[in-house]
């Protein structure tokens, strides 16, 4: 596994057990179709959370794992998040599209996460 992927895989780690800690279910976890991929699918009384997780370390010059989630990531998470309700018989479910942004520190141990509810 090369280094982005395990930067990756550690955020979402991080981020399902984040969730599970203040009593989300999780639903599906790297659910992929042909618009792209959801990192995370929850719920919370009623609700189906659709969950992008952005992780970065250091000091990155990326910008913050908040920022990268532009209007057209957000347009691929919602139509992936509508082909996922279709599938699975919940179009009818109020939703929730949220992101939780993680940074690393050397070694990757969580430096911090922030969740933003509602975030698009």
């Amino acid at each position: 596994m090369d280094g982005r992927r395990m930067k990756g895989q550690a955020g979402e780690d991080a981020a399902e057990q984040y969730l599970r800690s203040r009593g989300y279910r999780i639903i599906k976890r790297n659910w992929r179709c042909r618009a792209g991929e959801l990192d995370l699918i929850a719920e919370l009384k009623g609700v189906t959370v659709f969950v992008e997780v952005r992780t970065r370390s250091g000091g990155s010059l990326l910008g913050t794992p908040e920022e990268s989630v532009d209007v057209r990531k957000q347009h691929r998470v919602r139509r992936a998040a509508s082909m996922f309700l279709h599938a699975s018989g919940g179009a009818e479910r109020p939703v929730s599209f949220d992101v939780i942004a993680v940074r690393l520190e050397d070694g990757m141990r969580v430096a911090s996460l922030h969740h933003i509810r509602d975030a698009f």
